[in-house]
């Protein structure tokens, strides 16, 4: 199996993007919060090595986090060990049960609609940056998000990001709307 691994920065200094010539996840996305999800050798290796704290596959790409304290020399240099030495018993199409996969059929009619917006909007570019959202609730007008990828660890998804969000949806699904990260408590 020829493997070509390219190496891309993200907004996010605690995140790299590992773009490969071979598709780790055919459909949707994934992402492991912690090695407990993982099912296969390749995450579970990922997550073995030093300071890694999310690994978060999308189509061609795999997104390292990290938590800050390693040098991103060794540490994607020990990445792309694992990625070529694992990638030709890797399946992917995995379907694993996380946090990160939901099935969009069973979605409230008003849950649907602001995933289309998303969708066609943000998804897109926080995907280009090795990133992605999910959707958690939707209660009395406030949307609670969780970022995933090279977004979750990123400074700016809860401050600009999360404002840039928030008024898109406004301005196209209901101006009352507000959106929460989840974890985090906003005041108005």
């Amino acid at each position: 199996m020829n493997i070509e691994i390219e190496i891309e920065t993200t907004p996010n200094p605690k995140a790299l993007k590992f773009v490969l010539n071979h598709p780790v996840k055919t459909e949707g996305k994934i992402s492991f919060q912690k090695p407990e999800e993982c099912q296969q050798q390749m995450e579970r290796d990922l997550f073995a090595l030093p300071g890694v704290t999310q690994v978060h596959y999308f189509e061609n790409v795999i997104t390292i986090s990290q938590d800050g304290d390693h040098d991103w020399g060794d540490l994607a240099a020990n990445v792309k060990i694992v990625i070529e030495t694992r990638l030709a018993i890797h399946d992917p199409k995995l379907v694993v049960e996380t946090t990160s996969t939901k099935n969009r059929e069973n979605l409230s009619p008003e849950l649907k609609a602001i995933e289309e917006i998303l969708d066609r909007t943000i998804r897109p570019g926080l995907q280009g940056d090795g990133g992605d959202l999910e959707v958690i609730s939707l209660e009395n007008l406030v949307l609670t998000v969780n970022f995933q990828g090279a977004c979750g660890s990123c400074p700016s998804s809860t401050m600009g990001t999360l404002y840039a969000i928030e008024g898109i949806l406004q301005q196209e699904y209901d101006p009352g709307l507000k959106v929460r990260p989840l974890g985090i408590e906003m005041g108005n």
